[in-house]
């Protein structure tokens, strides 16, 4: 197993969240849903994508931008504009929902507008809750990561956007091994262009004996590994080999070994209900007390508060239901709505407005940015 595909194991979107947004010109979205992993990727036209804490960056048909979460992050097509909605959800499009316009104008399963002729049609894709995406693979992550389309699939990338649009049976499913499938080839993309800023974890293929070094630990981690041994097994000295896996992974062997395995236990107690000690013997330690120790020593909680705490997230998250988007704080209407206004006929006679069109239809007074500029 290489260093990637051990990163990969466990990520499995489970009902994946993939929207399309179609936005007039001027538009502004503000994400705070704390989603763990986010994709975005503009389907056509131009935008910027503002992270709370770094400069804006670009994003052009066929890129990708690859969001490792908790913070929020704009997406406009004004770097210098505020936020003109908050979307608080992942879900803010329901999977069923239309937006339809009077006159019979659709825009199909899950997306969101008011014209099917926007200025931009914006594509994202969502790990929102605990389930579903490795914590070994968080952690190698950068809190950004963009990919520009001439490193990508595009092929690939044109038939997720024609399943998102799509409403047969079983198209959960083959959603969800999309936006797997969307992710990795983002990475891949990623990892495969040395001018890109890859985490330490995969640079070390430019040094052979650490890249073996790391194949073993990566490969085995239950074993009990000791530096005299990979040393022996790489073909160089202790002295050596410490050296070389510092510099370039970052930390010692010994050190990087506890890191992975602990991420590894994490993972399982996140994906089985295998006891801690069982969880401990199959990352490689003796008994769930040596794991607790170990695990509170690097995450600051033991194994049971960990999956206490992912079965509370798990469950907040599957109650609070669907959200739309909403008015960015502090902001109004600059203009009411018309008496026209295209309504959403119900199956009880009555016509109330769009709730697709609502959210995104009326513009609003910009409220002051809290991004960079």
């Amino acid at each position: 197993m290489d260093t990637l595909m051990g990163l990969l194991d466990g990520v499995r979107a489970r009902g994946a969240l993939i929207t399309r947004t179609v936005m007039p010109e001027g538009w502004s979205l503000r994400y705070t849903s704390g989603a763990q992993l986010s994709l975005v990727t503009m389907l056509h036209g131009q935008a910027w994508l503002v992270p709370t804490s770094d400069d804006p960056v670009a994003i052009g048909p066929g890129d990708i931008a690859v969001i490792r979460g908790p913070d929020p992050y704009t997406v406009t097509d004004d770097p210098s504009a505020s936020p003109q909605r908050v979307i608080t959800s992942a879900d803010y499009c329901a999977q069923t929902a239309r937006a339809r316009l009077h006159g019979g104008v659709d825009l199909g399963p899950r997306t969101c507008g008011v014209t099917e002729t926007g200025s931009a049609l914006l594509l994202s894709g969502v790990y929102e809750g605990p389930a579903g995406i490795s914590e070994r693979l968080l952690d190698a992550l950068p809190h950004l990561l963009m990919m520009q389309e001439a490193a990508l699939d595009q092929p690939m990338l044109d038939i997720v956007a024609r399943e998102t649009a799509l409403d047969k049976r079983g198209q959960q499913a083959v959603l969800d091994r999309l936006l797997d499938l969307l992710l990795v080839s983002a990475l891949r993309a990623w990892i495969d262009h040395p001018q890109n800023d890859r985490a330490a974890w995969y640079r070390t293929t430019s040094d052979s004996i650490v890249a073996l070094a790391l194949r073993l630990l990566n490969e085995n981690p239950a074993h009990p590994w000791t530096v005299a041994e990979l040393a022996a097994k790489t073909g160089v000295s202790r002295a050596i080999l410490a050296r070389r896996f510092a510099t370039e992974v970052g930390e010692p062997p010994m050190r990087y070994l506890i890191g992975r395995r602990i991420a590894l236990a994490a993972d399982l107690l996140r994906e089985t209900e295998a006891t801690v000690g069982s969880i401990a013997r199959k990352v490689g330690y003796a008994n769930a007390f040596a794991l607790s120790v170990a695990f509170k020593r690097r995450r600051g909680i033991t194994p049971t508060e960990h999956r206490t705490s992912i079965a509370l997230r798990t469950h907040t998250a599957g109650s609070d239901g669907p959200q739309q988007a909403t008015d960015a704080p502090g902001s109004r209407h600059r203009h009411a709505r018309p008496a026209s206004e295209p309504t959403l006929a119900h199956s009880d006679g009555s016509e109330r407005p769009s709730p697709q069109r609502s959210a995104f239809f009326t513009s609003t007074t910009p409220t002051p940015h809290d991004g960079p500029r």
